[in-house]
């Protein structure tokens, strides 16, 4: 459970005790969608060299592939990765509104045609928590609907009445998945989802609703999906003054490095976001002063590491002229130790944020570097 140490203005300071192990937060999750980090970077990495301390697993591609009954028969989703950390499951329901084209949406859950084969597939509150009881994580998110920004504001309020509806579901059905004698964990933990657009109205009546249910954690989501950066904050503000004390607070797929020091300063304790991958991939890195692109001709003979004074595997080990080749070669080691470096940028950024808030300085800690964290070089 949550137990909140400190707190400077909004910024909080905590621990989430799971049966996996026990999360400082802030915190940032490590994207592993179909059990690895896109990079070709293990668990083993993870735990070993990359500073990681929260594993976030895919429900709808584990669901498609190998499937969650498979890896219900192989011991559950921890030690398939090998990752004996905390790891959170999304319900799948962003994947459902994002990647399938065709869906049809009824009180029951969603009708939607597979992304890889395009066979018919059903999810609803029960499904989703079936699958992610079969997968065994320490935390499951309830099943809901993502809505794109912008919507029509009476689109918006039917959406957050069915999400709640979903949401005593998702709570009733875990409850009963919990208490099953051959579950993977019976100690799994459920966090609800506050939505509502980028109406704030909407979304402080629906976290007022959702906090009622007493879930072991409440997130933000449906934001970074097409309003305005300041639209996010704006909505973080409004609905944060809602949000239990007692319980911790995620940002579902956010963001950049100064997204997590706005969000921190705002109140939230947990992140997530495909970026640091996802750039990495294609020769982009971040570093304290800001963000680089590793393609570009003036790297072709500097022999500095990515960032000087980085202690991750990459900069100990190699310099910016030698990814550069291997991107320009096409060689597949260039986006493993790229992955490499974001990673732990991303994981040890948490670190040096936990103790900001630790020494009474954090505020001090987001005007030193929100400027050159933000910029390219």
């Amino acid at each position: 459970m949550y137990k909140l140490i400190k707190q400077e203005g909004r910024a909080r300071r905590g621990e989430f005790s799971t049966v996996h192990g026990t999360i400082q937060t802030p915190a940032f999750m490590n994207v592993a969608t179909a059990g690895a980090i896109k990079g070709a970077v293990s668990a083993l990495d993870l735990k070993e060299q990359l500073h990681a301390r929260v594993q976030l697993c895919n429900t709808y591609h584990l669901h498609l592939r190998p499937g969650d009954e498979t890896v219900k028969k192989l011991g559950g989703i921890h030690k398939f990765t090998r990752w004996d950390g905390p790891i959170l499951t999304d319900s799948g329901g962003f994947q459902v509104f994002s990647l399938a084209k065709l869906r049809n949406i009824k009180e029951e859950g969603v009708t939607f045609a597979s992304h890889i084969d395009g066979r018919k597939i059903f999810m609803g509150p029960e499904e989703s928590m079936r699958i992610q009881s079969n997968l065994g994580s320490t935390i499951a998110m309830a099943f809901d609907e993502c809505i794109e920004n912008p919507a029509e504001y009476h689109y918006v309020k039917n959406s957050i009445e069915r999400t709640t509806r979903w949401l005593m579901r998702c709570k009733t059905e875990m409850q009963r998945l919990n208490a099953l004698p051959d579950t993977v964990n019976p100690h799994q933990l459920l966090f609800g989802i506050n939505q509502g657009g980028t109406y704030e109205d909407l979304r402080i009546e629906h976290m007022r609703r959702i906090r009622e249910m007493d879930l072991d954690g409440y997130a933000i989501g449906g934001l970074a999906v097409g309003e305005s950066t300041e639209t996010m904050y704006q909505i973080i503000e409004a609905v944060e003054p809602e949000m239990p004390k007692n319980k911790i607070r995620y940002l579902m797929g956010v963001g950049t490095p100064a997204n997590i020091l706005e969000g921190v300063r705002r109140g939230v304790d947990l992140f997530d976001c495909v970026m640091p991958t996802r750039n990495a991939r294609h020769a982009h890195l971040f570093t304290m002063q800001g963000r680089m692109n590793l393609m570009n001709a003036k790297y072709a003979l500097d022999e500095n590491p990515i960032e000087p004074g980085c202690q991750c595997p990459t900069c100990r080990n190699f310099t910016r002229a030698y990814l550069h080749h291997l991107f320009k070669a096409g060689e597949m080691l260039a986006m493993r130790l790229a992955v490499m470096h974001n990673l732990y940028f991303y994981n040890t950024l948490m670190d040096k944020i936990c103790a900001a808030l630790d020494e009474g300085k954090f505020e001090d800690f987001y005007k030193e570097h929100i400027e050159a964290i933000s910029r390219r070089i």
